[in-house]
């Protein structure tokens, strides 16, 4: 209780990636002296499918970062393959785009700099609350505290947390290839051998692609082996000796989320477990909650985790419900194969899963309807 602080903050982030950094800058957009620390240097790769929704670019421009994605090629179109072979491809609401981590991060971190936010490579290890500030490591002190340090937050584990549990947890392997022939366009082929499962594919613009395949912990080891195995088994003409920089990362689902935080310490981003349960996507969710969490730490940080509980529920509170909802249903894997024929029947169905499985959409009865006269259908017995 008695260590020195040798600096004081109003609001100290723990983490900078794109939750970390949109915390960072929307702390600074308010007037606020940051300080944003990770344990690597930038640029530093990070293991992700780097899909960057249109969603999470609306963010980025209320944060002042109109560029996040200059220099690379607009994904105007999706494909997604259920688990029986079932195909849907329509054009995306609005295009998507992948961007390297290493890239990606990297301009959301010099924007913060820019801004006038203070970068330190740091590994915080130890998180004090107090009345009236909380302290870091003994020598950190801030009014309130972000806390954007991914699945294995030390912030997270301060606040009493533990990480995900089996069924809320997936484990997921991503690399570079030569992209697929054919168009540009994002394609998410689902298994119905380990499901929930699936392998994705997005090609970068530079003649790469992001590819990797992921699947929900359900209590069994996985290996890294088992992992490669799969991704080359749904992604036909991808060889795995061509595959380069393989890294495997854990996805906490968001239908396991630990309370926002607690006083002047809250959580953004993976340490929330704010992952998409429907499609693992998690940067539209790192940046909105980032974005939220540095307001209320900056705007009034004795209530901060109060102030940020409401903003989440507000802004997010509803399309959560529903994507847990179409989760718990896409457990079934003709449930999944019954919404892929709806989307390729119905483009608003399509777009309804879409922004649901990408942004913050919201289940309609239009397309519970469509899904479910497609479980009828194929229960229906044959004539004759």
């Amino acid at each position: 209780m008695g260590d020195a602080v040798s600096d004081e903050f109003d609001v100290v982030v723990v983490g900078a990636g794109p939750a970390g950094s949109a915390a960072a800058l929307a702390a600074r957009r308010l007037g606020a002296d940051v300080l944003l620390l990770d344990r690597a240097e930038f640029p530093r790769d990070k293991a992700c499918g780097d899909g960057i929704a249109a969603h999470a670019l609306d963010v980025l421009v209320e944060l002042g970062v109109p560029d996040a994605v200059a220099g690379y090629l607009p994904l105007p179109a999706l494909r997604l393959v259920g688990p029986a072979g079932g195909a849907v491809a329509r054009a995306l609401p609005r295009p998507a785009y992948t961007v390297p981590r290493a890239v990606f991060d990297a301009r959301l971190v010099a924007a913060a700099v820019a801004a006038g936010v203070r970068l330190r490579r740091h590994t915080v290890r130890r998180v004090e609350a107090r009345a009236d500030r909380v302290v870091l490591d003994g020598e950190l002190a801030a009014r309130a505290v972000v806390g954007a340090d991914g699945a294995g937050s030390v912030v997270r584990r301060a606040l009493g947390h533990r990480v995900n549990p089996d069924r809320h947890l997936a484990l997921a392997i991503r690399g570079y290839a030569p992209a697929l022939p054919g168009p540009p366009e994002q394609l998410i082929v689902t298994s119905a051998a380990r499901w929930p499962a699936y392998a994705w594919s997005f090609p970068i613009g530079d003649g790469r692609a992001n590819v990797g395949y992921g699947e929900v912990l359900r209590g069994e080891p996985l290996t890294r082996a088992h992992l490669v195995d799969r991704l080359a088994a749904l992604l036909p003409g991808t060889d795995p000796a061509a595959v380069a920089d393989l890294r495997a990362h854990h996805l906490p689902l968001s239908t396991h989320r630990p309370p926002p935080g607690r006083g002047r310490v809250v959580l953004a981003g993976d340490a929330l477990s704010l992952i998409n349960p429907f499609t693992g996507e998690g940067i539209f969710y790192a940046l909105l909650s980032g974005a939220l969490a540095g307001a209320a730490a900056a705007g009034a940080p004795e209530h901060a985790a109060r102030r940020y509980a409401e903003a989440l529920r507000r802004r997010l509170g509803v399309h959560l419900r529903h994507s847990s909802l179409a989760a718990w249903l896409a457990r079934r894997r003709r449930v999944v194969d019954a919404a892929v024929v709806a989307a390729r029947r119905d483009d608003r169905v399509y777009r309804t899963v879409v922004e649901l499985g990408l942004g913050d959409g919201r289940l309609d009865v239009r397309t519970l309807r469509m899904i479910g006269i497609g479980l009828s259908a194929r229960d229906r017995p044959p004539r004759g």
